[in-house]
């Protein structure tokens, strides 16, 4: 071999060592794709989720007004009853003799009247012939003026007896259900005391009483003052009942009454509301929970609940920023609203707040932002548990296509090499 042969076939050599030495270069994988929504401020209903406790529109106690024997009880234990419907009788018999005695002390205050007006007409008469003297007159004119006031004492007697005789029918102060009875038959009562022998409730509608802490309501009229929110008043705040299988009362209530101070021991604020109730479905006494929309609050942000991110500082939402790079945007959240969080206070209206694909994304690195529909889950038509899988089963399939690749060129020579020889 001559020397410029040799000198080629080393300088060849020498490049082919060079191109197998030298290391494929890294590709920068591009941005992710992230699902997004634009921030827009609206105005939502300011919802509180509370527990109340039911309690009747009114209550009577329907007592024994005057005494004597309970002979029979009239109406239906807990039956509805109508305003003045006889509940319970009581023995009239002592009543009614002691009105007989009224009114005969009436009829004998009456003929005494009528006599000394006799007598007094008679010495008016003679007098102006001086046939009485002056004190004659005086005396019959004052025996008539007290024959005439014994009348009327004697008809307020008989008045008194006649309004106590009524008593023994007992009835109904109010209409409503009545209750259990409290005095069975043959009992003596009223003697003494007015003696309670049942209740009445009136079930429609009824009161929700709750409450509210001082410091929230403070909280809430501060943001009012700031224009924040905007508190509806007494007549105007409905409430929305839960019925014990998560259902909604079909009857919404309002607010009707607030109170103007606190409860020194419990710190709250006092609030009552009116439910109708209709059907009687809800009863005085139960505990049920509600939601209470007690005005409306503005400038307010709706995200999705995968959106939202929480650690030790507390929540937070990932914003693709004008520049395409990735910004982390500290939110206060103020409750859920069906699927979306409640965010009062942390964005601006335009933000682009990451839904799916947050898991893919880190702050300060760049993302391409496409727009996301409530459909389309995490951006894999999959809920963001279930998407994390694939996603990471992704880049490993694909290192594992990249180290078979380099295998698979490894045998290309060696099957070429192995046909050359056959060929030699």
């Amino acid at each position: 071999m001559t020397a410029p042969l040799r000198t080629l076939a080393l300088t060849c050599a020498v490049a082919l060592a060079l191109a197998a030495c030298k290391k494929p270069e890294q590709q920068t994988p591009p941005p992710p794709e992230v699902g997004v929504i634009e921030a827009k401020p609206q105005t939502l209903p300011l919802q509180r989720e509370l527990v109340g406790r039911l309690s009747a529109f009114r209550t009577a106690d329907v007592r024994a007004r005057v005494p004597g024997v309970l002979l029979k009880r009239v109406y239906q234990e807990g039956s509805e009853v109508k305003q003045g419907q006889v509940l319970f009788q009581i023995d009239p018999a002592p009543l009614r003799a002691s009105l007989n005695a009224s009114e005969a002390q009436l009829a004998s205050a009456k003929a005494t009247y009528a006599n000394a007006k006799v007598a007094a007409d008679r010495a008016r008469s003679l007098a102006p012939q001086a046939f009485v003297s002056k004190a004659d007159l005086d005396n019959a004119e004052s025996a008539e003026r007290t024959a005439l006031a014994a009348v009327k004492q004697a008809e307020a007697a008989v008045t008194s007896a006649r309004i106590n005789l009524g008593y023994t029918d007992v009835t109904a102060p109010i209409s409503g259900q009545a209750g259990k009875q409290q005095v069975t038959e043959g009992a003596l009562v009223g003697q003494g005391d007015v003696t309670l022998l049942t209740t009445i409730d009136q079930l429609d509608p009824l009161y929700v009483n709750f409450s509210l802490s001082v410091d929230e309501l403070t909280q809430l009229r501060a943001a009012q003052a700031k224009g924040a929110l905007a508190l509806s008043g007494d007549g105007k705040a409905t409430v929305n009942v839960k019925l014990s299988d998560g259902t909604t009362y079909g009857e919404p209530g309002t607010l009707d009454f607030s109170s103007t101070t606190v409860d020194p021991s419990t710190g709250t604020v006092s609030l009552r509301a009116l439910l109708p109730n209709p059907q009687h479905i809800l009863l005085p006494g139960a505990f049920v929970s509600f939601q209470a929309n007690l005005g409306e609050r503005n400038n307010a942000f709706l995200v999705p609940q995968q959106a939202l991110q929480r650690d030790t500082t507390g929540g937070y939402v990932m914003v693709v920023g004008g520049d395409g790079k990735v910004v982390r945007k500290n939110v206060k959240s103020d409750g859920v609203q069906g699927a979306n969080w409640l965010i009062s206070d942390g964005l601006a209206a335009g933000d682009k707040v990451i839904v799916a694909g947050v898991q893919k994304v880190k702050e300060g690195a760049p993302a391409t932002a496409k727009p996301w529909t409530p459909d389309q889950g995490n951006g894999n038509g999959q809920p963001a548990a279930a998407g994390q899988a694939p996603a990471a089963a992704a880049p490993a399939a694909a290192s594992a296509d990249k180290a078979a690749a380099p295998a698979q060129g490894e045998q290309k020579p060696a099957a070429a090499g192995a046909t050359d020889s056959n060929k030699q």
